[in-house]
């Protein structure tokens, strides 16, 4: 038997109307906030997250799906599937000018992204993501819309027990004075670092903030380690931005917190990073993270554009939320004559009912079994129905039945 690949999950059935549910509620909150909907393709050029995502990320380094189409020819292309969203969506703002329309441009996504992780709970190689977008606003109203319209949806799914965490990364010189003190104090610890952390010493140090390794933890934690990586660096202009942000957080009513350890796993964020927590979910508790990223568009070869965004895995949400049940259908046929059977549901389908009938055209004991596991009424199609032109209808919840003589009444009940 071929069974699904490891790290990819079906989704049928009862959990199948959740993950409706899910999306029902992204897109009525997302596009009552004015974001509009974007889909982009699955792969992109390999190039594309190499230069936004970064290469020193664990995404481009270990776990991007990666093929080269064309073989060894000439005019072979390296394509990727994409390992997230947001480096897609600014491509699209590029490639069709969107610039060109009046700020903000707002866009909100959902769909699969693809990484080569190790599956674990709530995490697959093949896994989901909704997200929003927006462009051209440099000022931190942004930020907080943004962090606001996060905050809207998780509770629209009903999760209340949230904690947003903030912090500033700051302009592009904040950051670089950051991880030069970031070196310069790890240099002595450099050979008790983990690899990964060896490797992001040279290239991205802040990444190593992010390190859950236990040893690369005890460092940190060092005196005079915690004093440098605690230390405030942003510049006046940064920090009044961040507090702006905060301000208005305040004016919100939305709770939250700084953790300087924040920084995200991804080069291009700058000034605010955020992600928003939920105690269920344990040690990986994070269920939402975003933030603003002003230089990506113009790192892939667009105009300078302000931008900031979030993202959030729909398998993490799923495991949190109230499980939605399959509700009864409207009516169940209950017929030996599959013709009649099916004209009937028809008709009913086209008053927007919810109807169905059995295709095997099996004893009636059968039928108003299955009816009565599935469906609120069924409606009887014997020879006499069929004959004398009249229902006969059984409320499968009380077990009365009556007689109804016109389809008009039929739809009434």
């Amino acid at each position: 038997m071929i069974k699904a690949q490891r790290g990819t999950k079906d989704i049928f059935g009862e959990e199948s109307l959740t993950w409706q549910w899910i999306l029902d509620n992204a897109k009525n909150v997302f596009q009552n906030a004015c974001f509009s909907e974007i889909k982009t393709p699955i792969f992109e050029a390999t190039e594309l997250f190499a230069r936004g995502v970064g290469d020193s990320t664990d995404i481009v380094n270990k776990e991007m799906y990666t093929f080269c189409v064309g073989g060894a020819q000439k005019d072979s292309t390296s394509i990727t599937l994409r390992p997230e969203n947001t480096a897609g969506v600014v491509r699209a703002f590029i490639e069709h000018n969107i610039v060109r329309q009046s700020p903000p441009q707002k866009f909100w996504y959902f769909g699969p992204m693809f990484r080569y992780e190790r599956p674990q709970a709530g995490r697959q190689r093949q896994f989901h993501q909704i997200g929003v977008e927006m462009f051209g606003i440099k000022d931190a109203a942004a930020d907080a819309e943004v962090i606001m319209a996060a905050v809207n949806f998780l509770k629209s799914v009903g999760l209340g027990n949230l904690e947003v965490e903030l912090n500033s990364l700051g302009c592009t010189k904040c950051k670089n004075d950051y991880k030069n003190s970031i070196k310069e104090i790890l240099k002595p610890h450099l050979e008790n670092l983990c690899d990964d952390c060896k490797m992001r010493y040279e290239k991205n140090p802040l990444r190593i903030l992010d390190c859950k390794d236990e040893n690369c933890q005890k460092i940190f934690e060092l005196p005079e380690v915690k004093e440098v990586i605690m230390k405030d660096y942003i510049c006046d202009e940064c920090s009044s931005h961040f507090e702006q942000v905060t301000n208005y957080l305040d004016s919100l009513n939305i709770k939250y917190s700084r953790n300087k350890l924040l920084v995200r796993g991804l080069d291009y964020y700058n000034r605010t990073v955020f992600e928003i927590k939920s105690s269920l979910l344990g040690s990986q508790s994070a269920v939402c993270g975003g933030g603003r990223y002003d230089g990506l568009v113009e790192m892939l070869g667009g105009q300078p554009t302000p931008a900031v965004g979030f993202a959030m895995g729909v398998e993490r949400l799923f495991t949190l939320v109230e499980k939605i049940q399959a509700q009864k259908i409207d009516y169940f046929v209950v017929s030996s004559n599959t013709i009649e059977a099916m004209k009937l549901a028809q008709k009913l389908r086209q008053e927007n009912k919810v109807a169905d009938f059995d295709m095997s055209a099996r004893k009636f004991a059968k039928q108003l079994e299955k009816a009565s596991k599935i469906a609120k009424l069924a409606v009887i199609l014997g020879e006499d129905e069929i004959n004398q032109g009249f229902y006969s209808v059984k409320n499968l919840e009380n077990g009365e039945q009556i007689k109804i003589s016109t389809f008009e009444e039929l739809i009434k009940i």
